[in-house]
């Protein structure tokens, strides 16, 4: 694993300081030289599949379809396509060119940007981890509902197991069956009652006990992510072959098989349908924004790290166009899966579309297209390659989630950590089921809701505007710049300038400013969280963001000199190699 060897270079190898001045140390400024024995992928598609895994998850299946014709179905695609290319790409194709120019991850990284800054960092590591906590436990029901999937007739098909209540009720094949508001869908027990078995807890004050059936899954899931993991991208770098692959092979079986059910275009005219009075409404534009943000991930510090471990050369601006236009045709794809069965269901229950498009988030995966499965022909096989596309989906996020961890501790020890690189990925893999623990109680589901609404949120919306905000004003712009023209040979174009400085950050304070003054009550099932609980939230998201600040007064107070030294001090990048050109009359900084 890699390590870098920071040199006092002196003579033309040395990057000058600022003028000499009170205001600066006129000490030569470090130059940090990248050493050779840092990894590097296997091919250039094992990190587009890297990258690709990483952006679409399972989000983009459950997500985008739900918020899409909540938001005015077809006239939807406008705010989000105009959001992608103003917010969501720029900071995409930054956050690759920044890892792959500076070759080190999250943490280590803001020393050459700006040292002030370096909080973000360990920020970035902290929701990383939240995300850890809750998102592989929505890999494990997956991994539930798969090994539950291998019967000659599913076991959410009926209401004849020891789960279901007297409110079961099963309409498909039956005529006459009255739906009353209190009747519930065998698949709905199913996921509530015998997966998760939320009817046992009383809420966040009383979770209940943990189910050793969601454990085992979530071990047997830990140990697949470890084994990925442990020897580096030359190993994440081939296992993404199956899992970033396999989820469109399914995609396209299920689009096919959705299309030939009866009443599937209901479900498509539903989805497709615009309605363009919507437009007006400022909550749409906010959804667009905050669903493109959070389907492209930049700010979880994962493709810095993936892009650490390209050549230097490599052309970064393709990739972030290819990976962002692939990232956004999944999820515009995956409502025909999504709205073709929920016209089908809707059809079987002959009500209407959006009477059974109402559930949203994961019960969308659990409940509602479970159910169609399972009254399907052949329900046993499409069960099967649906959870497998689930499992597939989850595990390349959180490959890339923990890669973000690994990386950006392996370059801020480098030499601690260099050569105990799977010593370091079992440790972490431990925390990370350890503090997964809560999420398979009884009321797990509720710590997953919680996690997922305040562990990530608005935080990493406000981490990423401090982010672009370093990048764009206080490393500069024209420095930015140059660093990709010599990357690539040439100069990013003004749209992109503009973006990175000023609609960029503007996009993300809109979100951060619009989620503020909007707050929505936080409820799952039947259950509303109490007022505790959200300040537990509130308490769980500012645990990450205020090592931001923590860090800054550290750097300030620690650091020796005047008020303007250390101003100077905290501010100003080291320089690395690839900032050194060559010239005619020998080495020199690029200005």
């Amino acid at each position: 694993m890699p390590h870098q060897e920071q040199v006092l270079a002196h003579g033309n190898l040395c990057a000058p300081g600022p003028p000499n001045n009170a205001g600066y140390n006129s000490n030569p400024v470090p130059v940090i030289i990248q050493t050779e024995s840092r990894d590097k992928w296997g091919k250039k598609m094992d990190f587009l599949l890297s990258v690709i895994g990483f952006a679409v998850d399972l989000g983009n299946v459950w997500r985008f379809p739900y918020i899409c014709y909540q938001n005015g179905g077809g006239a939807f695609l406008i705010p989000y396509v105009l959001m992608a290319i103003f917010g969501g790409v720029p900071l995409f194709y930054m956050e690759l060119a920044l890892g792959q120019f500076h070759r080190t991850g999250a943490i280590s990284i803001w020393k050459h940007i700006c040292p002030m800054f370096k909080g973000i960092g360990f920020a970035i590591c902290i929701i990383a981890l939240y995300v850890s906590f809750y998102y592989n436990t929505i890999i494990a029901w997956a991994l539930f509902y798969f090994y539950s999937s291998f019967s000659s007739t599913l076991p959410w098909t009926s209401c004849d197991n020891e789960w279901n209540t007297e409110n079961c009720t099963n309409y498909f094949g039956k005529d006459n069956v009255t739906w009353t508001n209190y009747s519930r869908s065998p698949a709905e027990e199913f996921y509530t009652r015998n997966v998760l078995a939320v009817h046992e807890s009383s809420g966040l004050g009383d979770v209940g006990y943990i189910r050793w059936q969601l454990m085992l899954c979530l071990f047997l899931i830990f140990t697949i992510v470890y084994f990925s993991l442990w020897k580096g991208v030359k190993t994440s770098g081939k296992v993404v072959w199956v899992t970033a692959t396999l989820p469109y092979v399914v995609l396209l079986i299920l689009m096919i098989r959705g299309a030939t059910l009866p009443g599937a275009w209901k479900g498509v005219v539903f989805y497709l349908n615009p309605k363009w009075e919507k437009l007006q409404e400022t909550s749409v534009w906010v959804d667009a924004a905050a669903q493109i943000f959070f389907s492209l991930g930049p700010g979880f510090g994962v493709l810095l790290a993936l892009s650490s471990y390209n050549p230097f050369n490599n052309n970064c601006y393709r990739d972030a166009i290819v990976t962002s236009l692939v990232n956004c045709l999944t999820s515009f794809v995956s409502g025909f899966v999504i709205f073709t069965v929920l016209g089908y269901m809707a059809e079987q229950r002959n009500v209407n579309v959006e009477d059974v498009a109402r559930d949203k988030g994961p019960s969308l995966l659990f409940i509602t297209y479970p159910e169609a499965i399972a009254n399907m022909v052949g329900s046993t096989f499409f069960a099967i390659i649906f959870f497998v596309m689930m499992i597939t989906l989850g595990l390349d996020s959180t490959f890339g989630g923990l890669e973000a961890i690994i990386t950006a501790v392996m370059d801020e020890y480098p030499d601690t950590l260099s050569h105990r690189r799977e010593l370091l990925v079992l440790g972490l893999v431990v925390v990370c089921f350890m503090g997964s623990l809560s999420t398979l109680t009884n009321g797990g589901a509720y710590v997953v809701k919680l996690l997922e609404e305040f562990g990530v949120g608005s935080s990493i919306i406000a981490i990423v505007f401090l982010e672009a905000t370093a990048v764009s004003w206080f490393y500069g712009i024209n420095r930015f710049s140059n660093d990709i023209k010599s990357m690539l040979g040439y100069t990013p174009g003004l749209f992109w300038r503009v973006c990175w400085v000023a609609i960029s950050p503007a996009f993300l304070a809109y979100i951060i400013i619009s989620s503020l003054l909007n707050p929505q009550p936080l409820s799952l099932f039947d259950y509303k969280f109490p007022d505790w609980s959200i300040t537990v939230g509130f308490i769980i998201g500012a645990s990450s963001f205020i090592w931001i600040p923590i860090y800054m007064v550290y750097k300030f107070v620690w650091t020796p000199g005047s008020l303007k030294q250390r101003l100077a001090v905290c501010l100003r990048p080291e320089r690395t190699l690839p900032d050194i050109h060559t010239d005619s009359m020998g080495l020199s900084p690029v200005p």
